[in-house]
């Protein structure tokens, strides 16, 4: 939404003060531009990037209009899931979770929460953590340096779309030069028609420098700053996961492990104290 919102505040404001000093709105429609600017601008994302970054670049940019989905009532439901899966373990013990972590989409443990379920990483990440803990030989230290690695390998191919998006919001002014030199070539090959045909040709030409910096600091440039945020944010809540884990695997009683992972959870999507042991107690296996 917000995304959007700030999108409607460029345009409204660029095209807003051009119409406001008279400026005729048709002189900024250059379809060869566009094409120019923005066909060089993929063929280089395609160029420098795997297909998987190239395919992660778009999703990025089809999730940041989304929003996040990392607000304090899903990290409520996330702490009452903990809560149910620690009180389950403690009651019967861990090897009772065996068979919900090998078919969590068949678990009446983990299908209650839907959002979880449909976070393949997620529910990978944590049943393999439960696996590694019923299977015993490995300790907690052991297991919370593979949590670790999880979460930053994780990070690290979530971050290859921002920084391929970041790379092509940086060579979009190059780009606007191109078809600029472009245009003034087709200028200079009108030279000694009628003057209102250099002038248009010389508009254009224009219009290209104008569109790559617009491109890349009022549009390319955010989104890919939004892109890095929405990964900080996904992060935060793997490292929320693995606290909570290993506090549990450690040997912390639940609502004490649910508590090191609330701690966790960044202030401003942070529950209360009160309303996490509110949800807990309203939904404890």
């Amino acid at each position: 939404m917000f995304a959007i919102i700030g999108i409607v505040i460029v345009l409204g404001s660029v095209l807003g003060g051009y119409l406001l000093s008279h400026g005729p709105i048709m002189v900024l429609f250059q379809p060869y531009e566009f094409l120019i600017i923005g066909g060089a601008a993929f063929g280089t994302l395609f160029i420098a990037n795997p297909m998987p970054v190239v395919i992660g670049v778009f999703k990025g940019i089809l999730g940041i209009f989304k929003g996040s989905p990392y607000s304090k009532a899903f990290y409520l439901e996330q702490l009452k899931m903990l809560n149910d899966i620690f009180n389950y373990a403690r009651k019967n013990g861990l090897v009772k979770l065996e068979a919900d972590v090998e078919e969590p989409d068949k678990s009446q443990l983990f299908t209650k929460y839907p959002k979880f379920i449909k976070d393949h990483h997620a529910v990978h990440f944590v049943c393999d953590t439960l696996r590694m803990s019923i299977s015993g030989g490995v300790g907690h230290f052991e297991i919370d340096q593979m949590m670790e690695m999880d979460i930053e390998i994780h990070h690290h191919e979530k971050t290859a779309p921002v920084t391929a998006l970041t790379t092509v919001s940086d060579a979009f002014p190059g780009l606007g030069i191109v078809a600029a030199v472009l245009g003034i070539v087709i200028t200079m090959g009108a030279l000694g028609g009628p003057p209102e045909e250099i002038g248009h040709h010389v508009a254009a030409a224009l219009v290209g420098t104008f569109l790559g910096i617009l491109l890349s600091y009022g549009f390319f440039g955010p989104i890919a700053g939004s892109m890095a945020h929405a990964n900080s944010a996904e992060r935060e809540y793997y490292n929320f996961l693995r606290v909570g884990l290993i506090s549990f695997i450690r040997g912390a009683a639940p609502i004490l492990a649910v508590e090191f992972g609330r701690r966790s959870i960044p202030a401003h999507e942070r529950p209360t104290f009160k309303e996490m042991e509110k949800a807990c107690k309203g939904g404890a296996a």
